[in-house]
């Protein structure tokens, strides 16, 4: 491994002599340490950062050559101009793991509200994601939260997600801590609050026909944050994951009596969501611009900058077949970001956020594991030293 104690000119020839050696014709994109300001286009970078505060508790540091900084404020340096933030409804496993109640509890509001409050600081707007349940939200996975198993009137549940959203936006509003961003629900390819529903709890999984139900909530939540205190200038976004389900969940969304909403978000990773492939991201995207007039935001995608590990804990990505000409590297993992970037530029998106590329190497533990099933695929190398990929944010598109 080249030694993180070369100066930076020597280590950027370093770098460029070695892909010289390879006959690829390629720049190693230098590390920038700019302002933090937003990029000169208009296209927004954004990162998941949801497990930073975690990280930090459990022993986890970052740097930026070889200098521990705050992460926080490496990730605005870089270019992110969007800090995404998950919200479960009472997390409390993710005190219990650890142990006790003792243990802080992760994802909640009080948790939200750290993350918020320093990504603001670093001069970051913020994306707050509702995943309306206590843990995970995605196409495999949407429960019901706890406290909300026993509702069996849709009347009922569309007030208690109304209620628990304006709450929230008041709450953080009250602090001067409001989302310029609220995404409604998470990955809800077949609805929301449906894998461990009781018999007689609303239907709202719209693979199985529901959509009606799933509209009147999702209305119900939508109204909350128009109602919320700034909520004249809060962008809302709905999201799924995958590109290739956009058209079907969209059009049914519309059908009827359409929601109002301002965004459309997908999931795109690439080693994935394989039907379409980065070149088509252009194309996709202009015509879901077209179809549904709306903004287009890839809400999620990630790419391996190495097939190793760092921990115990499986990883993801790494197993599979590289993308033609994108290697597991840190310098394949920038180029793929940047075309991916390029292409949803070409096809008038609103920006890209990467998901969780500072989930390090450290003792924080999940349902599955201690330490990291993505640090693989962060912008850190395992000393956790900020690395080259991260340098798409920052290029001249």
């Amino acid at each position: 491994m080249m030694s993180r104690n070369l100066p930076a000119f020597l280590t950027l020839l370093f770098l460029s002599s070695l892909m010289c050696s390879c006959g690829v014709e390629q720049t190693e994109p230098p590390l920038d340490q700019g302002t933090g300001e937003p990029s000169e286009t208009e296209f927004i970078f954004g990162a998941d950062l949801s497990y930073l505060n975690q990280i930090l508790d459990r022993g986890g540091v970052y740097k930026m050559e070889g200098q521990v900084r705050d992460p926080y404020e490496i990730f605005s340096q870089i270019g992110t101009d969007i800090a995404r933030f998950r919200l479960w409804h009472n997390p409390k496993w993710t005190s219990e793991i650890y142990g006790g109640n003792n243990h802080p509890t992760y994802n909640d509001l009080e948790d939200v509200e750290k993350s918020i409050s320093r990504s603001k600081a670093q001069g970051m707007q913020v994306l707050l994601n509702f995943h309306f349940s206590d843990m995970w939200a995605d196409p495999e996975r949407q429960e019901v939260p706890d406290s909300w198993k026993h509702i069996q009137s849709l009347e009922v549940l569309q007030d208690s997600v109304y209620q628990y959203t304006l709450a929230t936006l008041i709450q953080l509003e009250e602090k001067g801590l409001t989302p310029e961003y609220v995404q409604l629900g998470n990955e809800t390819n077949c609805g929301m609050m449906y894998s461990n529903a009781l018999e007689n709890f609303p239907k709202l999984n719209v693979c199985e026909g529901n959509w009606a139900n799933f509209k009147t909530v999702m209305a119900s939540a939508v109204q909350a944050v128009k109602d919320s205190p700034k909520g004249n200038h809060i962008k809302i976004i709905l999201h799924v994951a995958d590109p290739v389900h956009v058209d079907w969940w969209f059009e049914n969304l519309q059908s009827g009596s359409p929601l109002d909403y301002d965004i459309i978000g997908f999931s795109y990773y690439p080693l994935w969501h394989t039907e379409v492939s980065i070149s088509q991201l252009s194309n996709k995207v202009a015509a879901f611009k077209s179809k549904f007039s709306k903004d287009i935001l890839m809400l999620e995608t990630a790419y391996p900058w190495t097939s190793e590990g760092n921990d115990s804990y499986t990883n993801l990505f790494g197993g599979q077949t590289p993308i033609q000409g994108f290697p597991f590297t840190k310098e394949g993992q920038f180029e793929l970001l940047k075309y991916m970037s390029e292409e949803m530029i070409a096809g008038g998106a609103m920006g890209m956020i990467y998901w969780e590329p500072g989930w390090i190497s450290a003792d924080m533990k999940d349902l599955w594991g201690t330490g990291s099933s993505w640090e693989n695929c962060t912008f850190f190398d395992f000393e956790g030293d900020l690395h080259q990929g991260a340098a798409y944010m920052k290029e001249n598109y």
